[in-house]
């Protein structure tokens, strides 16, 4: 559940509700390596940031797993003793995920929240900005782990706001169907009874290769703006996603 690529029309909150495009090969088509590609740049992050809060998992889950990446990337930086587990409500995602399953690594074509399973941490990467009833789902997560990490996108910003078209195209294409900043992002996950641990924020527009020329022009300001204060380079120009754990 990473990102989505939406047809432009009228249907687009009932598409997201319904996950639809999940179960009838429109997310598969539009991203048929289920973004793989950025997935060891984010097991890095978490990797950090559960060595800079000595939090050492023997079980980890993750909800929304797609092709299964993330849990294998992270599996690669972890001791070879950790279990991963993968869940996806996506036949597709199971597809490509279930074929990587081995002795630490196990993959389920199933909902998280409807299963009797409790782990050491579960891990929501880029995942509740698409789920139309974020606070349930986030409740309902809050009991599958001590620890729980999420990596969000913070779509809104100043120069987001001021263009309009961003913030159009994270709904209509890349199913954004809830969009935040830093502080929206921590007052849900509070509002919903997680304690915040850590936080870090991660900027795939100045970290990640490939970008586009826009994103090439902006990388400079953005480093700069963020040697001065990541807040305000997160609020002003954009580009970045939170890292977060909590119990």
């Amino acid at each position: 559940m990473e990102s989505m690529l939406f047809a432009q029309d009228a249907t687009l909150p009932a598409k997201a509700a319904e996950g639809g495009i999940y179960a009838d090969g429109t997310y598969l088509r539009n991203n048929p390596e289920w973004h793989s590609g950025d997935s060891p740049w984010k097991a890095g992050h978490i990797k950090a940031l559960l060595d800079r809060n000595g939090v050492a998992p023997a079980t980890v889950c993750e909800v929304g797993c797609g092709a299964g990446e993330v849990l294998l990337s992270l599996g690669r930086l972890m001791p070879e003793s950790t279990q991963f587990f993968g869940y996806d409500i996506s036949p597709d995602a199971y597809g490509l995920c279930a074929a990587k399953s081995g002795a630490n690594f196990k993959f389920r074509l199933a909902n998280l929240l409807d299963e009797p399973v409790h782990f050491d941490m579960v891990m929501a990467v880029d995942v509740f900005e698409h789920v139309e009833d974020y606070f349930g789902f986030l409740r309902k997560l809050r009991g599958k782990a001590r620890y729980k990490v999420f990596h969000i996108p913070l779509d809104l910003s100043a120069f987001a706001v001021a263009r309009r078209e961003p913030l159009l195209h994270l709904w209509r294409q890349v199913g954004h169907i809830h969009q935040f900043t830093r502080d929206t992002a921590i007052a849900a996950l509070e509002h919903t009874g997680y304690r915040i641990v850590d936080e870090a924020y991660t900027c795939g527009r100045t970290e990640l290769p490939n970008q586009g020329w826009k994103t090439r022009l902006l990388k400079w300001p953005r480093k700069a703006l963020h040697a001065v204060s990541p807040h305000l380079a997160a609020r002003l120009l954009g580009g970045y996603s939170l890292l977060v754990i909590a119990e």
